[in-house]
């Protein structure tokens, strides 16, 4: 893996070879042990095409080959598996009030997972705070982890541009033109990628959830805003500076709620945790501290309280469908994958979110939509963190 400002870089010329190898590692991770025929035909690839790309992975390690077994009728195959030994990784998710993080093999399997909360979020703490997690998690990993740790994956929130580690903007964090790559590498010594956080999602579904089916589907995240990140063709989606996926600054309404962005009616103003606590409390003297307490309101509150509570929900599933139709008369998505914490009141804003959805999408793009839920705990941010560092490491070249 070469690095510029500690960021993970892929040569230019290597990418489409890089993005084949990439999606092969996936498929044999998600569907090994696999033989060459069968991996060719699940990618809907030439064999030969399979046979050119495999000698990298092959010769780093990443991938191993067994002897030719018998498959009943036919030839005997080779079948081809994860090396989940050649490397350990390091996910780390930084949020508002904490850092998460995971360490896992090759495989993605989480080997020592760890979090530390954040008294306060500015970059200078949250990165201090990244690092100290980081080696927590390798002191507490099965011994000789640390030895053959690869590097460090970081997801945050907001527009990241993934070339250089930096993130420009985010509204959540409050952070504006930090540098998150290069703090991280010198502190660690580890060659360090760093993503929006929901992007990392993407690549976890990917690789091990809900979207190893389909080639194009975007992860949407309900929770304290509202992020996006997007597979399109196969491959993880950024834009051309990492800003792709800002569906929580869709405007929906011009005449809405201030956006912590700094806008007015942004989609995160109306559908996040935050707007659905605001309006319970503009709709009477009912306090809800957080979105656990309204969401039982809203199933188990009876008279004007109650009311008021479902009343919230639903208008936030109101304006996220308007913003999921916007989704799928664009992009023609096969799968949307609703996440996040708040995807826990999925039975509160659900039945609104979908009832808008039908009415704004164009033609069948609704019906050829799929909807899915997945909550989704710290892991599997972290985890997902984790796997673009195994994603950057199976496109390169091996020197």
């Amino acid at each position: 893996m070469g690095s510029a400002g500690g960021q993970a870089r892929i040569p230019t010329a290597d990418l489409i070879g890089g993005h084949t190898r990439a999606e092969i590692f996936a498929s044999v991770l998600t569907g090994g042990p696999v033989s060459r025929t069968g991996l060719a035909r699940r990618l809907g690839l030439a064999h030969s095409s399979v046979t050119r790309m495999l000698p990298p992975l092959l010769e780093g390690g990443y991938l191993r080959e067994s002897e030719s077994v018998s498959l009943g009728r036919g030839r005997p195959q080779r079948m081809l598996r994860v090396n989940p030994d050649k490397h350990t990784v390091v996910g780390v998710k930084i949020g508002p009030d904490r850092v998460a993080g995971v360490v896992t093999d090759m495989a993605a399997k989480v080997l020592a997972r760890a979090e530390q909360p954040l008294e306060d979020c500015s970059p200078g703490p949250a990165l201090s705070a990244a690092a100290a997690l980081t080696g927590r998690l390798l002191d507490a990993a099965p011994d000789g982890a640390a030895d053959r740790v690869l590097g460090l994956g970081v997801g945050v929130s907001g527009h990241v541009e993934p070339t250089v580690g930096t993130c420009r903007y985010s509204a959540m964090l409050g952070w504006r033109s930090v540098d998150v790559a290069g703090p991280l590498k010198a502190a660690t010594g580890m060659p360090v990628v760093v993503n929006n956080d929901v992007n990392t999602l993407v690549v976890a579904e990917r690789w091990f959830g809900q979207g190893r089916d389909v080639d194009d589907f975007a992860v949407v995240t309900v929770g304290p805003g509202i992020g996006c990140g997007l597979l399109l063709s196969g491959s993880l989606y950024t834009g051309a500076t990492g800003m792709a996926g800002e569906l929580g600054h869709l405007p929906i309404d011009p005449r809405g709620s201030l956006c912590g962005c700094g806008r007015r009616g942004c989609l995160e103003a109306l559908a996040s945790d935050g707007a659905v606590l605001d309006r319970i409390r503009i709709a009477g003297p009912f306090d809800c501290a957080t979105i656990t307490e309204a969401a039982a309101l809203a199933r188990d509150g009876s008279g004007a309280a109650g009311e008021a509570a479902r009343a919230a929900f639903a208008d936030a599933g109101t304006a996220l469908g308007r913003g999921l139709a916007g989704l799928c008369n664009l992009l023609a998505l096969q799968k949307i994958i609703i996440a996040g914490e708040g995807a826990a009141a999925y039975d509160l804003f659900g039945p609104a979110m979908t009832a808008t959805l039908e009415e704004h999408a164009f033609s069948d793009a609704a019906r050829d939509c799929l909807v899915r839920v997945h909550p989704v705990h710290d892991d599997m941010w972290a985890r997902g963190a984790a796997c673009l560092v195994v994603r950057e490491a199976v496109r390169a070249p091996i020197s």
